[in-house]
């Protein structure tokens, strides 16, 4: 279950980000559209799968720019997808190193915990929240590594606040669970019942057909002609 989390996780980074004028301000002109081109490269590469390709843009950027912290960081994903875990780990602390960021931690912690070094998972992951605390999804990671060290308590408080800043089914789902593991029933079947009436559709009332005899009946009878 964790495994499909840390995809998602990375993926979604891997989608949404886009290299910004800062990373290439400094650089002239023609170096700059080469690495943007590089960069093209890199991204549809890993999304389609094709990890020697996006490998050899990436190393190739690192090359020009050695400090580039945002090509460490997808060489980790890159290496995340593959499973290769000790170089993904080494990637995400060099940029961590460079640009200190809560996605890098966060990152790490994902990989710690695949590779069940939960204590060094947990640690990640606090780092990560005391820069950025305010993403559902980082506590929620947090409550995984928790649960598996047996921290019951702080497994909840985790999920708790993860509901607090994101509402939805799933959040509350996955609280839910974490209450009835915990012997809490009560509350557990008062947080199902509120997210299946989230996910359940608001019913239109019916519309009622007046009968025919009625409507006839309140027609206005018109008077007849008088013929002479």
């Amino acid at each position: 279950m964790f495994g499909l989390l840390l995809i998602v996780a990375l993926m979604a980074w891997v989608m949404l980000y886009h290299p910004s004028i800062k990373e290439t301000a400094d650089l002239p002109a023609k170096i700059s559209e080469k690495l943007d081109q590089l960069w093209g490269i890199a991204q549809d590469s890993i999304r389609e799968n094709k990890y020697l390709r996006a490998e050899k843009a990436l190393l190739t950027i690192l090359r020009v720019d050695e400090k580039n912290a945002t090509a460490y960081n997808r060489l980790g994903i890159l290496y995340a997808k593959q499973r290769a875990y000790k170089d993904a780990i080494e990637c995400f602390e060099i940029a961590q190193s460079l640009e200190p960021s809560a996605s890098s931690l966060h990152n790490v912690g994902l990989i710690y915990y695949e590779t069940e070094n939960y204590e060094k998972a947990s640690l990640a992951f606090e780092q990560a929240l005391d820069m950025e605390d305010d993403l559902a999804a980082r506590y929620i990671a947090y409550a995984k590594v928790q649960e598996k060290l047996g921290h019951t308590k702080k497994m909840i408080t985790a999920l708790e606040k993860a509901v607090e800043l994101e509402p939805i089914p799933q959040t509350l789902m996955i609280l839910a669970e974490a209450y009835n593991n915990s012997g809490q029933a009560d509350l557990a079947e008062e947080l199902r019942n509120k997210a299946t009436k989230m996910l359940t559709p608001p019913t239109q009332p019916a519309k009622t057909t007046e009968p025919a005899k009625t409507r006839q009946q309140r027609q206005v009878r018109q008077p007849r002609k008088v013929v002479m």
